[in-house]
């Protein structure tokens, strides 16, 4: 392969994992745009979206529709449903109670809601790596020495699928406009009928649905899943979301997909050990440059 066809597949390879790390980004964002709180459990989260779609392959591996590349599609919508009730529970049972709290204690809480889901899965799984099963075709297409699975297309359009439905019910729903309402201003929301509360709690099972479906995705691209995979893809797509500017929903979205590009292109030009050094060392930069993200912080000065 020549220097330009490397170059156009590490692109390729960082584009596809740059959207998993979107899809979790945008929960972070949008907790953080309503109630700045930073859930560091969302990639626990993550994890368990994976582990429920290696959950529905397993148990349908005998039904003929589980050959079928559509099912890959159930299993997306289960992981999604699954992940969205665990963080709407995790809200109602760990976070609202706390409101009122110092923020120490929240982040407390979060960290500590990771840890047990961490370990619940440990126990339930094992510690090993869990193969994943991909119900897609294993072929390839090549041109110009770029090979793309049918696996990254179907990455590439769900992620992006997903991005601009979030951005029609942000923008164009009523649910969105009590979205950004409560993040402008929650007391004045409470007192126009908004029922805050409960819209808090949708935003995190949206959030969690999205990063549910990024746990599906990135388990059946690497063909492995771990219970600890929760803690450095939580961490990266946290960097997506602060690289974009936290609390801005292009911005997760534009953070991912950097993210991912850099991660590609630092893998193949320098090594797949450092790929993670590099990620971060480029956030570092980006953060003394320009500290509020490269699309500028969206989150609204409370009176």
């Amino acid at each position: 392969m020549s220097v330009f066809q490397i170059f156009l597949q590490q692109l390729l390879n960082g584009l596809t994992i740059g959207s998993v790390y979107a899809l979790i980004a945008l929960g972070y964002t949008m907790v953080y745009g309503i109630i700045q709180l930073i859930n560091f459990a969302h990639g626990e989260i993550f994890m368990v979206g994976g582990y429920i779609g290696l959950t529905v392959l397993v148990i349908s591996s005998g039904l003929p529709i589980a050959a079928s590349p559509l099912f890959l599609i159930v299993v997306l919508i289960a992981a999604a449903l699954g992940c969205a009730l665990l963080g709407f529970c995790i809200e109602r049972v760990a976070y609202r109670p706390l409101r009122r709290a110092p923020k120490l204690s929240v982040l407390i809480t979060a960290i500590g809601v990771s840890f047990f889901l961490q370990n619940a899965v440990m126990i339930g799984y094992g510690a090993q790596d869990q193969y994943v099963p991909n119900p897609l075709p294993m072929a390839a297409w090549g041109k110009g020495g770029i090979t793309v699975t049918p696996l990254q297309l179907l990455i590439f359009a769900v992620s992006i699928a997903l991005m601009i439905g979030l951005q029609l019910i942000v923008y164009a729903t009523p649910l969105g406009r009590a979205m950004r309402a409560s993040a402008q201003d929650p007391l004045a929301a409470r007192l126009m009928g908004i029922p805050v509360d409960k819209v808090i709690a949708v935003t995190f099972a949206i959030g969690s649905a999205l990063a549910g479906v990024g746990g599906v995705l990135f388990g059946s691209y690497y063909s492995t899943i771990n219970f600890h995979d929760g803690y450095l893809i939580g961490l990266k797509a946290f960097t997506a979301a602060v690289l974009g500017g936290i609390g801005n929903i292009p911005g997760a979205m534009l953070g991912g997909l950097l993210l991912g590009l850099i991660e590609g292109l630092g893998a193949g030009y320098v090594s797949t050990q450092w790929k993670n050094v590099i990620a971060f060392a480029v956030l570092v930069l980006v953060l003394l440059l320009r500290p509020r993200g490269l699309l500028g912080e969206r989150v609204a000065e409370r009176a």
